[in-house]
């Protein structure tokens, strides 16, 4: 397989996930302007369960599976890779029985569990998902493993559009009824989206299959057994998926300890979910782009890193593996500077009905953006791994930082005068453990050397500097033209005092410029602008 058409495929996925990502971002900003702290926090209790299965969806099974088919059909056994697709079908459908079955007849113990009995409505309406998102993976994983890239990415697109539309009208036709039926109401559009997406599939499927390679191309009539396939499956998909959700298991992390710890210390059981939902439904879906970026980066280096590695190609994997630290760090500084310098501002700019709640949310939001830059780090450096064949260390790396992040928010949620904000620092805690251990990791490993001043110091200093210029813009103007318009002035003006300053101190470098989309025309514009 060509680097080129790796390339295009993740081009295809990234593109989708950053538009999946915006969709998400456009539903929970008015959905948490509807349904206030009080509703995000029943919501929040459920979702999180859901964005976990489905980043094993999207990314730890697909990526198995697909694995597991493009290898059978580069031998010529075109028979064998569709029955890794049969036998993976049976097996996901029946995990999503027991997935589904467990949180909808158990779901008056488990949030009482949790803390959150209000959130018993919202975790019976997940129940549904939980049964078709582990089949999307199947179809999903076939398709790629025959580098298809378009049906996943239609059916995520597919997928979240229902789960937006959906999801929000129910909200606001519940809200009469109570905050529990609202936050109930937005997570039947995420048991709907899920439908709608296996139905895409099972479109495009049908629409393909007389034109699939089913058929042995090759004499050797033999088998592998049914076992042996479905270990091989567990053995990929477990360590990819759990080495790529560090924002899902943190956010788990949050919904097992938060409530309880709360209540624990004074707070009452309304108040604890009034702040539980201020964390997570309010200030964690801003950190959802930018985490974005990162796992689409990540997620490209795999082929690049497994192609290299696997024709002893030391050049080009030394190559991108420093190039990922450098996109980490140029892409992960300006998301942590900017939205440290803003955090106030930008929650009473997107939660305007909601004012209370985005200024007590915006201490939460200032800890979690400090985290950005380790966990962009963190992810690439997990791609990395992957790509080498050793995603098992990545586990490993996310396992402390999980340790860390527990401890810690268990400690410093206790503190009253900290209260959810200590889960916010407890999750950067947390990406900093992972970040520093799976890049020693990759270090270790490549014994690759890092251009520190290159890659670390030239994007700190163009963040020091935009963090600076940010503040001092909000602060110049927010009296004079209000908060909204400022705080989008001040996002604009970042944004280009950061850009000007990587190119002057030569932090992207011309060549580079030249490899991205319409580089060529974009360098042209850039020398009449004199910035390169």
């Amino acid at each position: 397989m060509s680097k080129k058409s790796f390339l295009k495929g993740a081009a295809i996925l990234g593109i989708a996930g950053l538009l999946v990502q915006v969709m998400g971002a456009i539903f929970r900003i008015p959905l948490g302007n509807i349904i206030g702290a009080d509703g995000m926090g029943y919501y929040q209790t459920a979702y999180p369960i859901y964005v976990f299965l489905l980043v094993f969806s999207t990314n730890g099974a697909p990526a198995a599976i697909s694995k597991m088919t493009s290898e059978r059909i580069a031998v010529g056994r075109s028979d064998e890779a569709h029955r890794v697709f049969k036998l993976s079908f049976i097996l996901m459908f029946l995990l999503g029985i027991v997935a589904s079955s467990i949180f909808f007849f158990g779901a008056k113990p488990i949030v009482n569990a949790l803390g959150n009995p209000g959130a018993y409505y919202a975790m019976l309406a997940i129940a549904p998902a939980l049964l078709f998102v582990p089949i999307m993976a199947v179809f999903r994983g076939y398709f790629q493993g025959m580098q298809e890239m378009g049906p996943t990415a239609t059916s995520q697109l597919m997928e979240q559009a229902v789960r937006v539309t959906i999801g929000l009208v129910l909200a606001v036709m519940l809200v009469p009824k109570g905050l529990e039926y609202a936050a109930a109401g937005a997570t039947v559009g995420t048991s709907i989206g899920p439908i709608a997406g296996v139905l895409v599939l099972i479109v495009i499927y049908f629409y393909k299959k007389n034109r699939l390679p089913l058929k042995n191309e090759t004499s050797d009539a033999s088998q592998e057994s049914a076992g042996s396939i479905l270990k091989t499956l567990a053995a990929i998909a477990v360590p990819i998926t759990i080495g790529v959700s560090i924002l899902p298991i943190m956010n788990i992390a949050d919904v097992v300890i938060v409530m309880r710890r709360l209540q624990g210390v004074g707070f009452t059981a309304k108040e604890a979910n009034a702040l539980y939902g201020q964390l997570t439904g309010m200030a964690g879906p801003v950190i959802n782009i930018p985490m974005a970026l990162a796992l689409s980066m990540a997620l490209s280096m795999v082929p690049a890193i497994a192609a290299a590695a696997s024709t002893k190609d030391t050049a080009f994997l030394k190559m991108n593996v420093r190039l990922g630290l450098r996109t980490a760090m140029i892409i992960g500084v300006p998301c942590s500077f900017g939205l440290m310098a803003l955090s106030e501002p930008i929650m009473k700019l997107i939660y305007p009905l909601q004012a209370e709640s985005a200024v007590n949310a915006s201490g939460c939001l200032f800890f979690l953006a400090i985290g950005i830059v380790f966990l962009c780090i963190a992810q690439t450096m997990a791609g990395t791994l992957q790509g080498l064949g050793r995603p098992g260390i990545a586990v490993w790396g996310l396992a402390a930082g999980f340790v860390v992040k527990c401890a810690s928010t268990f400690i410093l949620t206790g503190l009253p005068q900290l209260n959810v904000e200590g889960a916010a620092i407890g999750s950067t805690l947390g990406y900093i453990t992972i970040g520093i251990i799976n890049f020693a990791a990759v270090k270790k490993m490549t014994g690759i050397t890092f251009d520190l001043k290159l890659s670390v110091w030239k994007p700190l200093l163009s963040g020091i500097v935009m963090f600076v210029l940010v503040i001092g813009a909000y602060k110049g103007l927010s009296g004079a033209i209000g908060n909204s318009l400022a705080t989008v002035v001040a996002i604009g003006i970042g944004a280009a005092v950061y850009g000007i300053m990587l190119l002057k101190i030569k932090a992207i470098e011309e060549n580079e410029i030249i490899l991205l989309p319409k580089g060529g025309a974009l360098v042209k514009l850039l020398k009449k602008c004199k910035l390169v």
